[in-house]
Formats: structure tokens, C-alpha cells, sequence
């Protein structure tokens, strides 16, 4: 029988609260700035007048060096403050948004995206790291469950606003915008969180690459990196196509995709606390495994419809939505027990640089198993739901073995 975490949880401190809401005004400006370039594939092409094969390099350019930038901070991201270490890394971040508003041909948004991905990729693993820090593990199932209230924002406001401000105004008015919205969030850091040093008591005398050597050497650790690359590679590889089936095959009018996506962005800023608080409350093994098994079947489900009415595609791709929301909350909020104190930094950086290029193999290994007709069908998409529910099916076992791992520990 699973055990539950623990009945009892320790309230949230008013310090504790104003961190949880710059960790989720700074992820929400990172997803943002990540999802609107796709989206402006129509305004960019023209306006720089590059091809569809330039642009997916653009875009694919965040994401390898974003990989590679974690990576390399496995080696020293335990050797410093972490408040520090976070002032450099979005700072380097809100440079590459400010060379993105200024982009006037590929090179520079090449340039831009590498700067952006070098210094963004790497944010959340430090967020995550202050987070194991300063938060009880009882605490950090609802620290990431409103944590995850930046993806479900960047979806319902965001990008919403992004493409409003592209398509009426200018497209770097986007970048311009979110910028000058990251540089108020970076000046509350400076003024309003305190050092974080508490891990330097206890930080690995070695050299950078002996300690990242140590890093890849636990075992523990890679059931936590393969658990990780799995919940990537599953959720990536099945959202990469699914605005061009819901649109092609479900009969999803293009102007009706925001509500689509807003409706599932929706659900989970209503209900990420609540999954975070039941999963400190009754497990994160088991909140996951709940929320694993919904979305299999929805997965299961959405890639076999044809035709069939909105509100029942929305109603599927809602769930589905809520579903890939409690694996992410869970297995961070999980994930973040196993690392010891003075290798918090350098494990979330390592697991932030497997996951970057997880998605770019998924978005890759997708589009090797569907493909467009001429008339704009996708074919294929239930083969790619059987893959997905295959990689999903995985981590149920991968989760398990985590959750024994925080066990055995205590």
C-alpha cells in the first residue's frame, strides 16, 4: 500500500508567498517568450523574408542551446547564491528578448535565440533548486502546483496578447512589451528576496567536472532524468501536432483554437492549487498516477475522433489538459526530494538540459510519425497516441520507483 506524504502540512509564510509569485511572474515571461515565436511563424517569414527551413533552425536554436547552457552549469550552480545565480541567469535571459525586439535579419535572431535559450533554459532549475531550499517537501507539491499557473497563464493571457499586439501593432512591440515587464520582475528579486546560501555549507569541494561527474554517476538520479525525459517526451510529442489535427481532422476552425487552448489553460489556473495541495496531502505517487491514467485514456480517445462537435472537443482536450497538469506537478514537486542539498543545483540544471533536447528529439520523432496530406489531413495521429501512451505507461513505473527512493530515504 502507497503511503501518503503526510496528513498534516506546514502553512505557506508570507516571505514564502511573495517568492512563489516572482517563480511564477519569471516562468510565465520564459514560456511566453517561448511560445510566441512559433506562433508568429506568419508575421516572421515575410517580415524577414526567410524560408520555413531557416525558421525552424531559429526556432530549434533556443532549445539545443538552452540544452547545452545546463549542461555546463551542472559543474558550478552549487558554488553560489542562488539568488545571484538567478539575477545572471534572467538577466542573460531578458538581453536575449531585448535582442529579439531588435532583430532585423536571421543572424540576429539566431543570435537572440541563442542568448535567450543559453541563459532562459537554465531559470527554472534554479528556481527549482531555491525551491527545495527554502520549502518543506510538504509544501512543494502546492509551491508547484501555483507554479504551473504560469504555463496555464501564458496560455490563456500571454499568448493571447502577444498575437493581439503582432498582428495589430508590430511583433516587436511582443518582444518590447515582455521585456520591460521581466526588467520590474528583476528589480523586485534585487530588493525583495534575500541570499540563498544555505547549501554552501555543505558544498562539494570538487572541481566543476568531477562534481558533474558525480551528478551522472547516481543512480538515483537517473530514475529521476529518465522519469523526467519521459514526461517530456510524451507530452511534447503529442502536443506538437495537435492545433494542426484539431484543425485539419476535428474540423476546428482557426479562430476558434484561443478558446480551445484557453479552455484547457483555464482549467488548470483553476485547478493547479488544488492538485498541488491534494498531492501534499494524499501522495504524489498516487496524484500522478491519477493524473497519468486520465490522460492515457484521453490520449487514447482525442487521437481516434473524426468530426464531431466543439464543445466536445473541447471538453476532451480540457481534460486531457488537466491530466498532463497533475504529472507535471506531481513529479516536480516529488522530484525535487531526491537531490541532496549540496547537489540541488547542479541535478535540476542536468535535468533541465535533458528534458530542452528531450523536446527537441520528441517534436523530431512526432513528425516521423505523422505527416500532411495534400488536402491538409494529418495521418498517422493515432499511431503517434498509442507512441504517447506507451512512453506515459513508463513513468508510471519510473514515478514508482522515485517514490520508493523518498522512502527509503526517510
Amino acid at each position: 500500500m502507497i503511503a501518503q506524504d503526510n496528513l498534516k502540512t506546514n502553512p505557506l509564510t508570507s516571505y514564502q508567498i511573495i517568492l512563489i509569485v516572482l517563480f511564477v511572474f519569471i516562468i510565465f515571461t520564459i514560456v511566453v517568450d517561448y511560445m510566441t515565436l512559433p506562433a508568429l511563424s506568419a508575421i516572421l517569414l515575410p517580415k524577414l523574408q526567410i524560408t520555413t527551413k531557416e525558421f525552424g533552425f531559429v526556432v530549434s536554436a533556443y532549445a539545443f542551446s538552452a540544452g547545452i547552457s545546463a549542461f555546463l552549469a551542472t559543474g558550478f550552480s552549487d558554488r553560489f547564491d542562488r539568488k545571484n545565480l538567478l539575477l545572471v541567469y534572467y538577466g542573460g535571459f531578458l538581453l536575449g528578448m531585448l535582442l529579439c525586439a531588435t532583430a532585423n535579419s536571421l543572424l540576429v535572431l539566431i543570435i537572440a535565440r541563442i542568448v535567450s535559450g543559453a541563459f532562459g533554459g537554465v531559470v527554472a532549475a534554479v528556481i527549482f533548486a531555491i525551491v527545495a531550499d527554502l520549502f518543506h517537501k510538504d509544501q512543494r507539491g502546492r509551491v508547484m502546483g501555483f507554479v504551473q499557473l504560469a504555463f496555464a497563464a501564458s496560455l490563456v493571457a500571454g499568448l493571447p496578447l502577444a498575437l493581439y499586439l503582432a498582428t495589430n501593432f508590430n511583433w516587436r512591440l511582443t518582444y518590447w512589451i515582455f521585456f520591460l515587464f521581466g526588467i520590474l520582475i528583476f528589480s523586485v528579486v534585487i530588493f525583495k528576496v534575500n541570499p540563498i546560501k544555505t547549501h554552501l555549507n555543505n558544498a562539494s569541494k570538487d572541481q566543476p567536472l568531477t562534481h558533474s561527474l558525480h551528478i551522472v554517476k547516481n543512480r538515483d538520479y537517473w530514475t529521476v532524468f529518465l522519469n523526467n525525459i519521459f514526461l517530456v517526451l510524451g507530452d511534447t510529442m503529442y502536443m506538437t501536432f495537435g492545433s494542426a489535427y484539431s484543425t485539419n481532422n476535428l474540423g476546428v476552425g482557426l479562430d476558434k483554437l484561443p478558446l480551445l487552448y484557453g479552455a484547457g489553460g483555464l482549467a488548470a489556473i483553476v485547478l493547479s492549487p488544488l492538485i498541488g495541495r491534494l498531492s501534499d496531502r494524499y501522495g504524489k505517487f498516487r496524484l500522478f498516477t491519477i493524473g497519468t491514467v486520465l490522460a492515457i485514456v484521453l490520449v487514447a480517445v482525442y487521437s481516434n475522433l473524426a468530426h464531431v462537435p466543439f464543445w466536445l472537443v473541447v471538453l476532451l482536450h480540457t481534460f486531457l489538459f488537466i491530466g498532463i497538469n497533475a504529472r507535471m506537478i506531481a513529479s516536480t514537486a516529488l522530484a525535487t526530494v531526491v537531490p541532496e542539498m549540496h547537489d540541488r543545483g547542479a541535478f535540476m540544471a542536468l535535468d533541465s538540459s535533458f528534458q530542452q533536447v528531450a523536446g527537441g528529439v520528441a517534436a523530431t520523432a512526432a513528425g516521423w510519425i505523422v505527416y500532411q496530406a495534400a488536402d491538409g489531413m494529418i495521418h498517422g495521429f493515432p499511431s503517434l497516441g498509442w507512441t504517447v501512451i506507451g512512453v506515459m505507461a513508463i513513468t508510471i513505473g519510473l514515478m514508482y520507483l522515485i517514490h520508493r527512493i523518498v522512502q527509503r530515504r526517510k
